[in-house]
């Protein structure tokens, strides 16, 4: 084994997790549905100073079924599902017009929370996503503006100039419409609340789709 290989053992093994009071949970109390509690999770993670809490997790699978993951940021979570916005031909929204189904992971280490999501994905109306894309910053806009999502770069000097020319037209232009941004909804099948433990006695409620209606279970840690 290289030395390398040996400090990155040790300093992986010397991390800790929840060294701070975590918050209890009692399943019994929980809604009959899972957006309610995830709502008032999400203000509870804001209220903990938990840094960026609307980041997570989508898992998404190509063509071939193979696994693919990224990080990006929620934009809604309501009775339509768990919204998000990308590119239709960047290589999520390619994935997701060949499987459209996907996985939402929230992880909250504040509070030792984490919620995943599972569902199908439906894309939303094109007026809807314009929609979407005017309400974000400028930066966002300019960062849509700019190339082609997930296709090869040829340089970085390539990205600087298309980057200025985005940042440029969002500022003179901040009504520029990106043809293939497009939001998406998750509409979840499951939807899982787990609080940790210091004990490593864990809580799991699992919220699964029955009809109009949801069963709840709890799963072992």
């Amino acid at each position: 084994m290289s030395d390398a290989q040996q400090e990155f053992r040790e300093l992986l093994h010397a991390q800790r997790v929840w060294e701070a009071p975590l918050p209890s949970f009692d399943p019994s109390a929980a809604p009959p549905a899972p957006l309610p509690l995830f709502h008032a999770w999400f203000a509870e993670a804001v209220a903990a100073g938990q840094t960026e809490p609307h980041t997570m997790t989508l898992a998404t699978a190509d063509a071939d079924g193979r696994p693919d993951v990224r990080t990006l940021m929620l934009h809604d979570a309501d009775e339509r599902g768990w919204h998000f916005a990308t590119h239709a031909t960047s290589a999520k929204g390619r994935q997701l017009a060949a499987r459209p189904y996907a996985a939402l992971g929230f992880y909250w280490p504040v509070q030792g929370r984490q919620v995943r999501v599972r569902g199908s994905v439906t894309p939303a109306a094109r007026a809807e996503s314009r929609a979407d894309l005017r309400a974000r910053s400028t930066g966002a806009l300019a960062a849509a503006l700019t190339g082609s999502q997930s296709e090869a770069l040829p340089s970085v000097e390539d990205l600087a100039r298309a980057s200025e020319a985005a940042w440029e037209r969002a500022r003179d232009e901040p009504d520029a419409e990106a043809a293939t941004w497009t939001r998406y909804a998750v509409d979840p099948l499951e939807v899982e609340f787990f609080q940790g433990d210091a004990r490593r006695r864990h809580v799991r409620l699992r919220y699964r789709r029955d009809g109009d209606g949801w069963v709840r279970e709890l799963l072992w840690p």
